[in-house]
């Protein structure tokens, strides 16, 4: 199991599911104020049953046995990487990150263009924009900005 200074990342199981779904949803809520409400139900609701479990691998960064981030995707791409609110800015998310970086060339992933935060996080890590797009993957009005990080051209972290 890879330690962080933050804690250590382990892989996820089925049974951590509904603790994820439940920080995903507050971390979401601290992020994404653009989110309809009747959107963010919808994607709650599926989390726990359709989104978690469709991560090719899906990992998380907990102390003592607590959650305090995680991350889900594939070996080359990220699909998802969401933090504790009370955690934001102690590395959590680096941790995360560095972790599906470490050994690839390039890794992908998507951001949502209204979210500053996220967007400015993943440009100091040195993540950079390759494309748009104006509907996110399900179709919704929140445009996804495409980035790439590569290890060449990358900052590593």
């Amino acid at each position: 199991m890879p330690l962080s200074p933050q804690g250590d990342i382990r892989p996820a199981r089925p049974d951590d599911w509904p603790e994820l779904a439940a920080l995903w949803r507050r971390s979401v809520e601290a992020t994404h104020h653009f989110l309809q409400p009747s959107d963010l139900e919808r994607i709650a609701a599926a989390m726990p049953r359709v989104y978690l479990p469709a991560m090719r691998e899906l990992w998380l960064l907990e102390r003592e046995g607590c959650p305090l981030g995680f991350r889900g995707g594939d070996a080359l791409r990220v699909e998802m990487l969401f933090v504790d609110p009370p955690f934001f800015g102690q590395g959590v998310g680096r941790a995360l990150l560095r972790h599906a970086c470490a050994g690839k060339r390039r890794v992908e992933l998507d951001v949502n263009e209204q979210n500053a935060g996220a967007r400015a996080f993943y440009a100091r890590l040195g993540f950079r924009v390759c494309g748009r797009s104006p509907v996110d993957n399900d179709g919704r009005p929140y445009p996804l900005l495409h980035l790439v990080w590569e290890a060449d051209g990358g900052r590593t972290y």
